[in-house]
């Protein structure tokens, strides 16, 4: 990676970040771009911001860079501000759905976005074998030292996927990963590749009013998350071999005092 001038790169992105939030769309679009310039691969999220507004190409996945910044910065007070300042529950969620629908125990899980094993840490005595994967260093760090998991990766999740020879998994789980992939296929089909016939695939998405999707797929929502249309999910979940098993309706978590809606979904990949 060439060297990035940090002292343009913050001038840049500040100057947008104020053009944003005062409301001059075209100026803040084109201070985006201009951050894009100096950093292509996009550590602050240029790309998403711009989509959050509207404006270019919905980007098929948030930058891989953007991600590792945003999570390795925040490791040390992620579950603080994920747990208790934004209700973020759907670990104990899943747990309570695989419970009702007597699905498991299960023999190996595959915990993409790991993060720091808050879902592996809600599953833990209903698996024999968890490994947990995260794009962020400082995160599976964190995952480490609670000595949940017997194995960790640090690693983008579709490049996982599509790399991993391990034995097949029999329960895939993906909490709060989709907010950060626009397009599902390379998940949905790299989830199937690395699990056993049968498997359980359990994810958690956000979404928003059909009419604000106008027909989209996904879209950037307002707090640069992407947002998922739940005809989107049924559909690519068939295309990659799943069954559905349940989709609930779900408060993700809380943002500015308002509830995130979203989609538990639990799914089977078919013989």
């Amino acid at each position: 990676m060439s060297k990035i001038d940090e002292e343009a790169l913050a001038e840049a992105y500040n100057r947008a970040l104020a053009l944003e939030k005062a409301g001059e769309i075209d100026a803040a679009v084109a201070a985006y771009q201009q951050v894009l310039d100096i950093d292509p691969d996009d550590h602050g999220g240029a790309a998403v911001r711009i989509a959050a507004m509207g404006r270019g190409e919905t980007p098929p996945k948030a930058p891989d860079a953007y991600v590792e910044t945003l999570f390795d910065q925040h490791a040390e007070s992620f579950e603080d501000i994920l747990v208790e300042q934004l209700g973020y529950a759907v670990p104990v969620l899943v747990r309570q759905r695989l419970q009702d629908l007597k699905l498991g125990p299960f023999k190996r899980m595959l915990d993409l976005g790991c993060g720091t094993g808050l879902t592996g840490g809600t599953l833990r005595d209903m698996v024999d074998d968890i490994t947990g994967i995260d794009i962020s260093e400082n995160m599976v760090e964190i995952a480490h030292e609670k000595d949940l998991y017997e194995t960790l990766y640090v690693a983008e999740v579709e490049d996982f996927l599509e790399d991993n020879d391990d034995e097949a998994f029999d329960l895939v789980t993906a909490t709060d990963v989709l907010p950060y992939l626009g397009a599902l296929e390379p998940l949905f089909f790299g989830a199937a590749e690395n699990m056993v016939e049968g498997g359980i695939f359990v994810f958690s998405s956000e979404t928003l009013p059909d009419e604000v999707f106008a027909g989209r797929s996904y879209m950037v929502g307002p707090h640069q998350r992407f947002a998922h249309a739940e005809t989107y999910v049924r559909e690519r979940l068939a295309a990659t071999g799943f069954e559905l098993i349940e989709i609930s309706e779900i408060n993700v978590r809380m943002q500015d005092g308002n509830p995130t809606p979203g989609h538990l979904v639990i799914a089977r990949l078919k013989g």
